[in-house]
């Protein structure tokens, strides 16, 4: 067990370094439109709490951080985006996985790796509607009207800065378009 990953006796893997809370004021959202596409600039506040381990079947044990992300619009300061979830961590196969809630009926559970690059420690998950490990569930409404195809997350890290960019493709408004998010954030240091 790496004790710099160790929180209470838990090792949270390349977790560990996301923990605390985190804001960001460059944000970039590319929202599809009918005619087109909207850009807007946004600020957020990013939250990763430790929460502990999690056993399954008695078998596997998962290292589990809540996080909650709520984004405001610098145009008006209201929030427009507002998200929950869990990141987990399991160590015995080195797998990463972020499962998530928007309030607009839709569920993503993505999974992935995470690797030391040049930039940071990087962290990548992928989901995909049908695909039977990571995949998306929608309301009806939702899948007849804007539904998620693909969904991926990658996040770096590197000390006290955090970088990410989001991507979900859509099949709305009669076309498929690539709704992506990005910002770069900093801990929070009192």
């Amino acid at each position: 067990m790496n004790e710099s990953n160790t929180v209470n006796g838990v090792d949270y893997g390349p977790l560990a370094g996301l923990i605390g809370q985190w804001h960001g004021n460059k944000g970039v959202d590319i929202a599809p439109e009918p005619a087109g596409s909207e850009e807007n600039s946004y600020w957020e506040t990013l939250f990763f709490e430790a929460i502990g381990s999690v056993g399954n079947a008695e078998k596997q044990c998962l290292a589990v951080l809540r996080y909650h992300q709520i984004v405001h619009r610098h145009s008006d300061n209201e929030v427009f985006h507002n998200e929950t979830g869990y990141w987990h961590w399991d160590g015995a196969t080195g797998t990463v996985s972020q499962s998530l809630s928007i309030p607009r009926g839709v569920c993503v559970l993505a999974g992935g790796d995470a690797k030391n690059t040049e930039e940071g420690l990087q962290i990548d998950v992928f989901a995909a509607a049908g695909d039977p490990d990571w995949s998306i569930i929608q309301s009806p409404f939702m899948r007849d009207n804007a539904k998620t195809t693909k969904f991926s997350h990658r996040m770096t890290l590197a000390g006290n800065r955090l970088a990410y960019r989001e991507t979900t493709m859509l099949d709305i408004y009669g076309k498929v378009f690539e709704h992506t998010d990005h910002n770069i954030l900093q801990r929070s240091t009192g």
